[in-house]
């Protein structure tokens, strides 16, 4: 039986909610950096015509100016670039900053049907787990900035969106693809096109819908991790218990804990479930993965037992040294809460390690 929640918070679904209940919105994205600041290339929110912001491009001093310049545009219905300097030159250095300097788009967007529906194929395809890019098209013309079109790239070159590009440009962009790993403006003739990698996301497998399950999938969730929550006890894996996991799957037995999954280096395995045989039965599956961090809740006994189990049919030391056990960075937690903490710590340590 597989159970699955609606309530996943992304900015696609941010914006399909309120593009469809008749609201224009603001887009605003961080294109450019220079030194140090709270969040990375790429990383969005919306404004609504109501002047609230959905998501965060870091806070502080500048997500308050990103916002107010929001409304602005709001009001006048035109895109414009914000250049923000984090370094205290012009700004209340009594304020924290990251010595750094920003470029943000406010790209403006009217509640058209057809944008609903650009967002809404955005929003499809990151729950489907695909990896495509967005491209922003920025020209200028004599009433200021101008945003002439705005198109999903997949690998397939499906291109979902409103492309004022020639199939000669559209190559150039295509071509400069594999060069970029985060967002990048490249320039053509008169356009400036905005690159925007959107990658899927990682996606925690919780093994065990126990105590500490509970508190590692709202953490987890609340970090942007895709949630599956795996148990055999339908009592114990519900969306009612588990609200924020994208997916619970009550199984029959732990034997077959991934049958069906496709399990690779985007996915993150933690193995909490609540005895010893199913937590080695669930290991032994584990290993023959790809997956890209694999964790265990154990004492050392517990771990000593099953490791020699491992080893006896057959797993080799080098394998056994991928899985983190005990599972979690070491900050003495004792409680599930405390424990879902250096646990979700740890995954956000492995997942920085990875590359993009």
């Amino acid at each position: 039986m597989i159970l699955m929640n609606t309530n996943e918070y992304d900015i696609a679904k941010v914006a399909i909610e309120l593009l469809e209940g008749d609201s224009p919105l603001v887009l605003a994205s961080i294109i450019s950096l220079l030194g140090s600041s709270p969040r990375h290339h790429g990383t969005k929110m919306i404004v609504g015509s109501d002047g609230k912001g959905y998501g965060t491009i870091g806070g502080g001093l500048l997500e308050a100016t990103t916002i107010n310049e929001a409304r602005q545009v709001l009001l006048e219905r035109r895109p414009r670039l914000m250049d923000f300097d984090l370094t205290g030159d012009g700004v209340d250095t009594k304020r924290m900053l990251c010595g750094g300097k920003a470029v943000v788009l406010l790209d403006y967007i009217p509640s058209a049907r057809e944008n609903a529906e650009f967002f809404r194929y955005w929003h499809d395809a990151v729950s489907n787990g695909q990896d495509f890019y967005f491209l922003t098209l920025i020209e200028d013309d004599h009433n200021g900035l101008n945003i002439s079109g705005r198109l999903l790239l997949f690998p397939n070159d499906k291109v979902p969106g409103n492309s004022p590009l020639s199939v000669t440009q559209l190559e150039t962009v295509k071509a400069e693809l594999s060069h970029i790993a985060s967002t990048t403006v490249i320039y053509l003739e008169n356009k400036r096109v905005v690159v925007d990698p959107i990658r899927r996301l990682k996606t925690l497998y919780c093994i065990g819908a126990g105590h500490v399950a509970v508190p590692t999938a709202k953490i987890a969730a609340m970090v942007d991790v895709r949630v599956v929550v795996i148990d055999d006890r339908p009592e114990f894996a519900t969306t009612e218990r588990f609200p924020d996991a994208d997916y619970v799957y009550v199984i029959e037995e732990f034997s077959r804990a991934f049958e069906g999954l496709e399990i690779d280096a985007d996915s993150y395995i933690v193995i909490i479930a609540r005895s010893h045989r199913f937590d080695r039965e669930v290991l032994e599956q584990a290993l023959r993965t790809g997956a890209g961090y694999i964790g265990m809740i154990s004492s050392r006994r517990k771990k000593e037992i099953i490791y020699k189990t491992l080893l006896e049919k057959g797993f080799k030391k080098e394998e056994l040294e991928r899985v983190h056990a005990p599972i979690g960075i070491d900050i003495g937690g004792e409680t599930p809460e405390e424990i879902a903490v250096s646990i979700v710590a740890q995954l956000i340590k492995a997942r920085a390690s990875q590359p993009t």
